[in-house]
């Protein structure tokens, strides 16, 4: 991740350990990029294999192009694998089995397989008589079987590494199932192994506004955040929702939502600037949240452009702000791009009107192609179908805006519902988490412990 500011002098350490930005004049790009996934996959036959039968319990089968499951009469399967050669993490193991059935069509139940203790048994030696046990770990239930089909358990969990590994086949159902034997040659039982480094998760980005107060709330969305610890952290303004003076921020944020302070990107909202020029706020956060007094800046997170703006001062079109968003967004190369601001453009609440001056922003990021626009103001949570930036429904090149105010403030009531609102909520207190897909998006309302509303969905990148 790297940053981009509103002004010639550089930014503080970057989120996450990453290097800090450059200034506005030149293109914004990652240090270097991932490494590319490196995976491998491997068969491994079986080196043994048989089954015992109740009904002629001295014989030994290992010799058999089959192998079977019943629980009438009892039939039971084992079977061997040796694994060697493994230097990389598992990322997959799976049992495979092929469906022989001669006796049918298939079967109500493929059987359930379990790890064994056992290792040293032999195929050619085994009988009913002196079965080894089936005493390990279930490795999973088989539902129908059809013939002529494989059938596949997931056993990453239980597969470390090189070694042997002894797995038993048994069967409640009188409907038993029978599978092709490693005599049979190309659907001899397999043990798929994977291993290698998997690619790099997408990044993920968590945030809420109106946040802080004397109340329990915002304690309870930080313990939402503190469940993400490898997301990035936004806020939609109101970060300390009395006066946003230095005390109140060392009282009410610190506690809560400072602990992440490291990872966060915020922006100020108008009980921030309470405090004359926002010194509060802008002494609690230090570079974190751009220059001071001005409080507009911009990074990048993955294939996405991310900037954070400021309703608190004045955003006309042909203001500073505004000319410093346009041009910011003309050197982006990023696919992708999401801003944040305090005053939504469109809401429902009842407490907070729309926020008309801060068009002129929306009109830039519209201009731009930009996906997402998140605000606070209002204490409720909406989510709005993308819109052009005079509220006409564009499902094109429209921008999808989130109204998050659900940091831990105290709800507001809606009024009336504006158009293209499509889902509204103002009792969850909660935060919205964004995953930030090369291409497209996630988003994902969590609700604090024991509130039950949530929304969730994904957009694709214009």
């Amino acid at each position: 991740m790297r940053f981009r500011r509103a002004g010639l002098a550089a930014i503080g350490g970057g989120l996450l350990g990453l290097a800090a930005a450059t200034t506005t004049t030149a293109p914004l790009t990652d240090a270097s990029p991932p490494a590319a996934a490196v995976v491998t996959t491997t068969t491994s036959t079986a080196i043994a294999d048989t089954y015992v039968a109740e009904f002629n319990k001295g014989a030994n089968f290992g010799a058999r192009d089959m192998l079977a499951v019943d629980a009438s009469a009892v039939q039971r399967t084992f079977i061997k694998f040796t694994l060697s050669g493994i230097t990389e993490p598992i990322t997959s193991a799976k049992l495979r089995l092929h469906v022989n059935d001669i006796s049918g069509a298939g079967s109500n139940s493929g059987g359930t397989w379990a790890l064994m203790s056992d290792t040293t048994w032999t195929e050619t030696a085994v009988t009913y008589n002196n079965q080894p046990a089936i005493d390990g770990a279930t490795l999973g239930t088989v539902g129908p079987v059809a013939r002529n089909s494989w059938v596949e358990i997931d056993v990453t969990a239980h597969i470390a590494g090189d070694g042997t590994y002894s797995i038993g086949g048994t069967s409640s159902s009188a409907d038993g199932a029978e599978y092709d034997s490693r005599e049979t040659g190309a659907t001899a039982p397999q043990l798929v192994i994977t291993t290698g480094t998997p690619p790099p998760a997408d990044p993920v980005i968590v945030g809420a506004g109106d946040i802080a107060t004397a109340g329990s709330g915002d304690t309870k969305t930080a313990a939402l955040i503190n469940a993400l610890p490898d997301a990035a952290v936004y806020t939609t303004g109101d970060n300390s929702q009395g006066n946003g003076t230095a005390e109140e921020f060392a009282a009410h944020y610190e506690p809560s939502w400072g602990v992440f302070k490291a990872r966060t990107r915020p922006v100020p909202g108008n009980h921030d600037y309470k405090t004359p020029g926002a010194t509060g706020y802008y002494d609690y956060f230090g570079p974190l949240a751009g220059p001071s007094g001005l409080g507009y800046y911009s990074y990048d997170i993955g294939e996405w452009h991310l900037v954070a703006l400021n309703s608190e001062i004045t955003m006309a079109k042909g203001s500073a702000q505004e000319v410093w968003l346009r041009n910011d967004l003309a050197l982006s190369t990023k696919p992708c791009t999401l801003a944040y601001w305090h005053r939504p453009l469109y809401t429902s609440g009842a407490t907070h009107k729309p926020a008309i001056a801060t068009r002129p922003l929306f009109r830039a990021l519209y201009d731009n192609n930009a996906e997402v626009v998140l605000n606070g103001h209002n204490h409720q949570y909406e989510r709005f179908a993308p819109m052009d930036p005079f509220g006409v429904p564009d499902a094109t090149r429209g921008i999808r805006q989130f109204v998050v105010g659900t940091g831990g403030a105290s709800h507001y009531a809606f009024g009336t519902v504006q158009p293209n609102s499509e889902v509204r909520d103002n009792v969850a207190y909660g935060v919205l988490k964004l995953t930030l897909r090369a291409a497209s998006y996630d988003w994902e309302f969590i609700p604090i412990a024991g509130q039950t509303f949530t929304d969730s969905g994904s957009g694709a990148c214009h």
